[in-house]
């Protein structure tokens, strides 16, 4: 059971109705995700261009934008997002191998970018809230820093890191919101990963 209620269309705030209309057509619903946001007067009105804007094209491969949030789905142990970001992954070309040794960290057969993203989402993930500002500034281990510097420019290097702050925190939410799936399960690989 969601730890907030989730709300049906009629229900969402005023200021939320015509972004939700429009959203709600691509789905042909409202996604539950969205339905638990409604909560919370103005925020799905702010959360979903945010969202479109970050995931939308920009200086940051798609692919490796849906890698890293499959990965940090899979670290977070969270199937909702794994199956939503799976889907739209599989959607723009990825394939289930691919996802698959996303989802156990072999990144061996990933481009260059994709490989370095990939660590950086690991290490933002897994060692950065453990790491302390006396040890690393930025949290993360110079080396990792120094190559993403190199292989990235600025834009896509926001991109990046946005992208997995904004999937470290979607994650979270959707999880101890204990949100049921609305979409495909995630293919079976991810999914035993989690």
């Amino acid at each position: 059971m969601p730890l907030a209620p989730l709300l049906d269309a009629t229900e969402f705030p005023e200021t939320d109705q015509d972004l939700l209309a429009t959203a709600s057509k691509a789905y042909g619903h409202v996604l539950n995700a969205w339905a638990a946001i409604g909560n919370s007067p103005g925020l799905f009105s702010t959360y979903l261009p945010f969202v479109r804007q970050l995931n939308g094209p920009g200086k940051l491969e798609p692919r490796i934008k849906e890698f890293v949030a499959v990965r940090i789905a899979v670290l977070m142990h969270c199937r909702y997002t794994a199956s939503h970001r799976c889907t739209a992954a599989l959607a723009n070309g990825a394939t289930e191998q691919e996802l698959a040794a996303v989802a156990i960290g072999d990144y061996s057969g990933f481009t260059e970018r994709e490989r370095l993203a990939l660590q950086l989402t690991d290490e933002m993930t897994t060692e950065l809230p453990t790491r302390n500002r006396m040890d690393s500034r930025s949290g993360l281990s110079a080396q990792l820093g120094q190559a993403a510097q190199a292989l990235f420019d600025p834009g896509a290097l926001v991109e990046l890191t946005m992208s997995v702050g904004l999937w470290n925190a979607m994650t979270r939410f959707h999880r101890v919101m204990d949100i049921d799936l609305d979409m495909p399960e995630p293919p079976a690989a991810v999914d035993s990963a989690l």
